[in-house]
């Protein structure tokens, strides 16, 4: 029941009250008690299609708070749909439930007003909630209908004459955005291991919250990881892919200070920005986290806790660097120096970016502050060590199997072995900082983890904001096999440390079995750098005018698989001009164009001939090839192929000429119908290959050629077939080109803005 109280004066144009009256955002009123409900229905609809409990999540919770007084276990049930509520107020993408009222607002505060008014009900982690909750609670009318619904015992009364609720647990909110201007809200099965079949575990390295990607950091983690997240989507895998931003640690700390804000509204400001960018790039995460939530601090601790009750954390004293002048012992990230093997003048207290060796922060040379840039000195500390030594041999025996059986780039196997060859030494797990997880131990109340103990961690308690049935991914390495895609300085916490930390809590954990490494990208003949405005960051990609298909494509054809590679912007253009409009888009359009323009939209007839069956053996090999890549993981060699397809097709076309045959004889014409034919099913088969890669290319050459949905899922099954989806007579939609030209003149002025010196500059979201 809704009792909604309006203003005399609600409509401005009657001179006298008139109810019941509905005003609309659109400044309109209604006036008709049918008309009202019958748009209250839709706005129910928006939010899912059951009739009989728009919030069946919800109705367990208030089923449980209200009738079976269990209160305390709401925050569990409610967990997941608050987790995707609080994401997408965020990011402002819930058109509903942003701006002024509306209708929208008051049906979804009145479903969650009797569990959140209940201050018990931590909303601690979901803050654009809280405020929008409050917001609306604060609104006159609302109190004094929830007055109304809750006095006495109505509520409870009118939960007890309800069936009682199944259990929802298994139960996503997701946000469809298949068409932006009709999205919606559905409730679907969240994704857990199956019987049967192949269960994929999928992370993407989390991102330092306290910075703005530039392209390499995308083609390194998250795009890498979206590629095959939906390539095997079309295998027919059982994939979940999780990713957040990694918020905790001495970045943070820094980035807070230089911005004059706390660690939290660092990490709220940034997480809202990195959500943004890989949203524009297309990067389809089942769940996009972050390091900061209790989930992450009670499973980080019982994970510390199995360690430490197993054997395998040893206690010593160590020397650090010390700031007099800041008063405070300065962990890594606050430590700048030149590096003890490579002289690399700019190395961190933790990591050399230029040789990639670990370091202490005490072994650096001139070493400074990077507060007050003065001169540190060197005091002891009390701290907690993971005891790598003690791990070694259950690590040795874990890294044969998983190096042997799982696809493992040659980087990560290379990086690793080094690490066991120089001989495993304990690794500090604890740091003298503030913002952090509290590490649990008596004797180390007033430290936190160190990040790159408790970051990788954050894999896990992200799929638990997910689902809480976590451990179903994470503790079941009979069903699960996990892959980890990272750029290679990150190789040793996911092969060496963060392995030893799972194996010591002796817990079952699902250990990585594919690890999926690339170089580095760098920005033409230089490196990547926000302070020097070098280079392009993911925020400034959009502004340039250029689709964000093209610069996945162009990512993607650089992708530094094996070596170091280059993002050029003359490269670019010339890529995009070559392989995209002259050969791709090429191939596509005028096989589309030939059946509108010839056979009034309807493909025609196929008589298959030699040449015919040479060229698609030839396509069917190429696809092959294509899955045989994909499956190893190698998404920039398998990219070729389907240019190589096109290019077969565009040659296929030029031999025989469709245009010219089409004028003359019968014979010539149902030639021309077979090239038609042939060339336009090739263009689906192209629509299938090119998703993982360019998804709004792919849908948009799928709406264009009015393919049915069914050639999504029969192409890329087992070794590759390539079926005749567009038959005879079927009716193809509009056809109009894919790609447009880079001209110098755009490029040069694109080159010249992002090649030093630019102003940076990140907004509040």
């Amino acid at each position: 029941y809704f009792f909604l109280t309006f203003p005399e004066k609600v409509v401005p144009f009657l001179s006298r009250p008139s109810f019941p009256a509905l005003l609309l955002p659109s400044g309109q009123h209604l006036f008709s008690s049918n008309a009202i409900c019958r748009s209250v229905l839709w706005v129910v609809s928006w939010f899912s299609s059951a009739a009989s409990a728009s919030f069946p999540v919800l109705h367990q919770a208030l089923h449980m708070a209200v009738v079976q007084g269990k209160g305390s276990e709401v925050s569990r049930v409610l967990q997941s749909p608050l987790n995707f509520l609080d994401q997408s107020l965020s990011k402002g993408s819930m058109p509903h439930l942003t701006g002024s009222v509306s209708v929208a607002d008051v049906i979804l505060w009145a479903a969650l007003y009797p569990v959140l008014s209940d201050s018990s009900l931590a909303l601690g982690e979901h803050k654009f909630v809280r405020a929008w909750f409050d917001h609306l609670a604060a609104m006159h009318s609302c109190q004094s209908a929830a007055q109304k619904v809750l006095q006495g015992k109505a509520m409870k009364n009118y939960m007890q004459k309800q069936s009682v609720p199944q259990s929802f647990q298994n139960l996503k909110f997701i946000y469809s955005t298949e068409n932006e201007a009709m999205s919606n809200l559905t409730l679907l099965s969240i994704s857990l291991p199956e019987e049967g079949k192949r269960n994929i575990l999928l992370t993407s390295a989390l991102p330092y919250v306290n910075n703005v990607p530039h392209l390499g950091n995308i083609i390194g983690c998250v795009l890498s990881a979206d590629v095959f997240s939906r390539y095997g989507r079309l295998r027919g895998w059982n994939l979940l892919f999780v990713c957040g931003t990694d918020e905790y640690g001495t970045a943070t700390e820094n980035k807070a200070r230089e911005e004059g804000l706390t660690p939290q509204q660092i990490c709220d400001k940034y997480h809202a920005v990195h959500s943004s960018i890989y949203k524009w790039f297309q990067i389809d995460f089942d769940f996009f986290g972050r390091t900061t939530t209790e989930k992450q601090t009670e499973i980080a601790q019982d994970i510390f806790w199995r360690l430490h009750k197993n054997g395998f954390l040893v206690e010593d004293t160590v020397e650090q660097l010390r700031c007099e002048n800041c008063q405070r012992f300065l962990a890594d990230r606050f430590v700048e120096g030149t590096c003890p093997h490579c002289s690399y003048p700019e190395a961190r207290g933790d990591q050399c970016d230029k040789c990639g060796r670990l370091i202490n922060a005490v072994e650096l040379r001139e070493p400074q502050c990077k507060v007050c840039r003065q001169t540190p000195i060197i005091r002891s500390s009390k701290h907690l060590f993971l005891d790598l030594p003690k791990l070694e041999r259950q690590l040795e025996q874990w890294l044969e199997k998983s190096t042997s059986t799982g696809d493992w780039t040659a980087n990560a196997k290379q990086i690793t072995r080094s690490w066991i060859r120089d001989g495993l030494k304990p690794r500090c797990i604890t740091r003298d900082l503030q913002w952090g997880t509290p590490v649990p131990h008596p004797d180390f109340k007033e430290k936190v983890f160190y990040v790159w103990f408790d970051a990788p961690i954050g894999y896990l308690s992200i799929t638990a904001s997910y689902t809480n049935e976590w451990d179903k991914w994470w503790k079941n390495p009979q069903q699960v096999e996990l892959y980890n895609f990272m750029a290679k300085d990150n190789v040793p916490f996911h092969s060496v440390v963060f392995p030893c930390s799972l194996l010591g809590a002796q817990d079952n954990y699902t250990l990585v079995n594919h690890l999926v490494a690339t170089e580095y990208l760098n920005y033409e003949d230089t490196k990547f750098s926000k302070s020097r405005g070098v280079g392009v960051f993911g925020d400034m990609a959009k502004d340039t005018g250029i689709p964000s298909d093209v610069w996945r494509f162009y990512l993607l054809y650089v992708r530094p698989e094996g070596q170091d590679s280059a993002f050029s912007w003359a490269d670019m253009a010339l890529k995009n001009n070559s392989e995209l409009l002259n050969n791709l888009g090429n191939f596509i359009n005028r096989a589309g164009m030939f059946v509108t323009k010839f056979f009034e939209g309807c493909v025609p007839e196929m008589d298959l001939q030699r040449e015919e069956k040479k060229l698609l053996a030839v396509v069917g090999w190429e696809l092959q090839q294509y899955i045989q890549l994909m499956d190893k993981v190698r998404i920039r060699d398998a990219l070729k192929h389907i240019l190589n397809i096109s290019r077969h097709g565009n040659q296929y076309i030029q031999v025989n000429e469709p245009w010219k045959k089409i004028k003359g004889g019968e014979s010539d014409r149902r030639r021309a119908g077979t090239v038609t034919g042939v060339s336009v099913n090739i263009a689906c088969l192209l629509s299938v290959m090119l998703f993982p890669y360019m998804p709004l290319v792919s849908q948009t050459i799928r709406d264009q050629l009015n393919a049915p949905q069914s050639c999504i899922g029969t192409m890329l099954q087992g070794t590759g077939t390539f079926v005749c989806a567009l038959s005879a007579g079927h009716r193809i939609g509009t056809v109009s080109p894919l790609f447009q030209k880079l001209e110098t003149d755009q490029i040069e002025a694109l080159k010249k803005r992002f090649g030093g010196q630019q102003v940076f500059d990140v907004h509040d979201p």
